[in-house]
């Protein structure tokens, strides 16, 4: 008996340890974002919950980490990949179009395209072509859409329809409301910077920078000149400011909310904060982006932000590429559009009960998911390797064409030479 009594407790014991030799740990990655404010707080949402259902089946848990804003994130990135400390890499991150450039070189980037290597049962089918699209370089998709945006215009359609105009198309119409400047008030403030200025360039049929806006290969020199859309647009910029409709500063969305701004150019992200500032104090309109005039092209590129994974070892990106399916799956890309602003960029959350609900009691948000869909191919943002210094060039250039008076002839020389330099001078640097 004392016998049966010790194999019984030696065979317990040896069971006992065979189950704690075989329970796994979860699967930890980290989860790098520049979600704030009301992003911020559903991107925090949607990680509880994927480790609550998702994460806890397949044995993951995601720590999310805020990183600032955008370009705050991508310098800490670039650090990092330049010191060669691919450790302290996340393993998904939230991305613009300012780190595209870097993370396609980093040695530790898993694409998407390696992912479907690894999956090629996986079906993105339903994922919004253009917001694919802006996300690939050189024929390589790097990440899935997440935050997906487009530029559209607000107007102060309370104000604009007391005085007998109707929302404004082109630049042509916004000139035609300097009538409406008061003390304090401005009808349009804005500069362009790069991914406006490719929006308008893009209307006339050009790109800004050559290799297709730096998606098919390194931008090296302005595309914009020969063909003579960067002086279309500054003559038609010029022209707006002479006629007293526009204000050469950045509006803010607060002088919009306040009503000393009527018209505003902003990602169609904004849309759900504009509601909510302006709380019914007037009615808030919502168009297409601008065009130069009735006979340029309608459309503005696609924004915003992906998400792009790293490779630390088939564990964590298996994790990765979970925690990647999940944010940009129809349910949360549905929620976070109600949330946020930000367009759906799954076509099946487009079809959803959440979309359509929105849609039919704020008609705002659905203008820039119209406005991409009618957006050809052929308008892609601009990638280029110096790109703050390019976004702050255009941005001084052409305010020095306003403020100094310069000739348009002046101003496509000036352009010519500083931002071609910036992209001649980065080519040599990185061969």
């Amino acid at each position: 008996m004392k016998k049966l009594t010790a194999l019984f407790l030696i065979l317990s014991l040896l069971l006992g340890l065979s189950g704690c030799a075989f329970a796994e740990e979860p699967v930890k990655i980290v989860f790098w974002h520049s979600a704030s404010e009301a992003a911020g707080a559903l991107v925090d949402k949607y990680v509880k919950d994927f480790n609550e259902t998702v994460g806890k089946e397949k044995g993951i848990q995601v720590e999310a980490v805020f990183q600032g804003a955008y370009a705050d994130s991508v310098k800490k990135m670039n650090g990092v990949l330049s010191a060669k400390q691919f450790d302290t890499l996340p393993d998904v991150m939230q991305l613009d179009a300012t780190g595209k450039v870097s993370f396609s070189s980093a040695e530790t980037a898993y694409t998407v395209d390696l992912a479907l290597k690894d999956h090629p049962e996986a079906d993105l089918s339903s994922m919004l072509a253009p917001a694919m699209a802006n996300w690939q370089l050189k024929g390589v998709q790097l990440g899935l859409p997440f935050a997906t945006s487009t530029t559209v215009t607000f107007y102060n359609k309370t104000a604009l329809e007391a005085a007998g105009f109707s929302a404004p198309k082109t630049l042509t119409d916004v000139g035609n409301l300097a009538s409406l400047n008061g003390d304090n008030v401005a009808v349009y403030a804005a500069i362009p910077n790069t991914p406006t200025l490719a929006n308008w360039l893009g209307q006339l049929g050009s790109d800004l920078v050559n290799n297709h806006n730096g998606t098919e290969g390194s931008a090296t020199e302005l595309a914009c000149i020969e063909n003579g859309a960067l002086a279309e647009f500054l003559t038609a910029w010029k022209a707006l400011y002479l006629s007293g409709a526009l204000a050469n500063k950045n509006g803010s969305g607060d002088e919009f909310v306040a009503g000393r701004q009527l018209i505003m150019t902003d990602s169609s992200s904004k849309v759900a904060n504009m509601l909510n500032k302006i709380g019914g104090r007037f009615e808030l309109g919502v168009a297409p982006y601008l065009k130069v005039s009735d006979s340029s092209a309608s459309g503005a590129t696609v924004s915003g932000s992906c998400l792009v994974m790293f490779d630390h070892g088939d564990a964590r990106k298996e994790a990765a590429w979970a925690f990647v399916q999940y944010l940009t799956g129809a349910e949360v890309q549905a929620d976070f559009a109600k949330g946020t602003g930000y367009l759906p960029s799954n076509k099946e959350a487009q079809e959803s009960e959440t979309w359509q609900a929105l849609i039919a009691e704020y008609p705002q948000y659905q203008v820039g998911l119209d406005q991409l869909l009618e957006t050809p191919d052929t308008m892609r943002s601009v990638t280029v390797g110096p790109s703050a210094d390019f976004y702050y060039g255009i941005i001084n250039d052409i305010s020095d064409m306003l403020e100094s008076d310069l000739s348009v002839e002046e101003t496509v020389d000036l352009m010519a030479n500083d931002l071609g330099g910036m992209l001649t001078q980065y080519a040599k640097a990185n061969p």
